[in-house]
C-alpha cells in the first residue's frame, strides 16, 4: 500500500526507521528486532541508505524481506549520491521487482572523509530532481526530509523550506521531519509550510534518547536543539546508563503525547536498530485521551 493512503484514513500514523545491518549475524538480530516491534502494528517502517550507495544491496534485501515475510509495509530511502541516472533508474526496477512501493527521496550525505556532496557526473544533484525522476515513473508513492530547524547548510529556514517545496511540486505526498526536542520548532515549520503552499502531511521524527554521548554527536550533525533543562537531567544521570535511558523515554512519550493532541498526523520514530524505547514510548501512548475524548490509539 502506498503511504499516501495511510495518511489519507485520517488516524495517527506510527512508523520506525532502521539502518541497514553490516553483515549477516547483525541483519539476523535486526529482523529480531523488527519482529519484536511487529507486534505494535506499525503503519510502515522504512530503511536508511548509506553514504555513497554503500548498504544498496542490504537496503534492499531488508525493505523487500519486511515487506513480503513479515508483511510490514515498507518505505525504501534512496540518494543521490555515488549514483549515475542510469542506476537510479536500475535500482527503481529493482525495487518494484520486489514489491516496493514507496520511496524516500534524498541528497544524501557526503562519503565518509569527504567534506562535501558532490554529484556523480551524470547523476542528480538536488533530492527534487531525483524526486522528479521517481514520480516520473509512476511507480512510487514518494516522501521527502523536512528540516523544522533547517537544514544545516541552508542559509535560512525560508531558504530551505522554498527548497522543501520544490521537492513536494516535483511529486512528494509526505514529508517526514528530521528530529527535533522542542515541538514548538515542528509546530511552527508546519505553519510556515502551510503559508508557503506546501499542503501534504508533515510526520514529525523522534528520536528517543537512550545513549547521552550519542544523541549528542547525533543533535550536534543535524543541528537539533536539546532543550537545557534536558541536558541538565541526563548530564546528572550519565554514569548510570539506565537511568538516561528512563529520562529519555519519557521526554520522548511526553513529546509524542503532545505532538499528538496539537494535532501532528503521527510519528515517525528513529529506532536506532533497537525496540525497547518505541516499545515503551505507544504503551505510553495507548488509551491516552485526546481533548475531545477519544483514545489517541485505540486501534493499536
Amino acid at each position: 500500500m502506498k503511504i499516501a493512503q495511510i495518511l489519507a484514513a485520517g488516524k495517527p500514523v506510527f512508523s520506525f526507521e532502521f539502518f541497514p545491518p553490516k553483515d549477516d549475524g547483525a541483519a539476523a538480530e535486526l529482523m529480531e528486532v523488527v519482529r519484536h516491534l511487529q507486534g505494535l502494528r506499525p503503519d510502515f517502517v522504512t530503511v536508511t541508505y548509506g553514504a555513497g550507495g554503500s548498504t544498496r544491496a542490504r537496503t534492499l534485501d531488508l525493505v523487500a524481506r519486511i515487506k513480503n515475510e513479515l508483511r510490514i509495509e515498507t518505505v525504501a530511502h534512496l540518494t543521490c549520491v555515488g549514483h549515475s541516472k542510469a542506476e537510479v533508474r536500475a535500482i527503481l526496477s529493482d525495487l518494484a521487482s520486489r514489491g516496493i512501493e514507496n520511496i524516500l527521496a534524498l541528497r544524501g550525505d557526503p562519503p565518509r572523509g569527504e567534506a562535501q556532496f558532490i554529484p556523480h557526473p551524470d547523476g542528480f544533484h538536488h533530492a527534487n530532481e531525483l524526486t522528479a525522476e521517481i514520480a516520473s515513473s509512476g511507480r512510487f508513492c514518494i516522501g521527502v526530509a523536512g528540516y523544522p530547524e533547517k537544514h544545516p547548510e541552508a542559509n535560512s529556514l525560508e531558504e530551505d523550506i522554498r527548497q522543501l517545496k520544490r521537492k513536494v511540486d516535483a511529486g512528494a505526498s509526505f514529508v517526514t521531519t528530521q528530529l527535533f526536542f522542542l515541538n514548538d520548532f515542528y509546530f511552527e515549520f508546519v505553519s510556515r509550510c502551510r503559508v508557503a503552499g506546501i499542503r501534504c502531511p508533515i510526520l514529525p521524527g523522534i528520536m528517543p534518547i537512550t545513549n547521552w554521548a550519542q544523541i549528542q554527536r547525533i543533535a550536534s550533525l543535524c543541528g537539533a536543539t536539546i532543550p537545557a533543562p534536558l541536558i541538565a537531567e541526563l548530564t546528572d544521570a550519565q554514569a548510570d546508563g539506565e537511568a538516561v535511558a528512563r529520562a529519555g523515554i519519557r521526554y520522548a512519550a511526553q513529546q509524542s503525547q503532545e505532538l499528538l493532541q496539537r494535532g501532528a498526523p503521527g510519528i515517525h520514530f528513529y529506532t536506532l536498530n533497537k525496540s525497547r524505547a518505541t516499545r515503551e514510548i505507544l504503551e505510553h501512548l495507548r488509551g491516552l485521551r485526546t481533548p475531545s475524548g477519544p483514545a489517541l490509539l485505540s486501534d493499536v
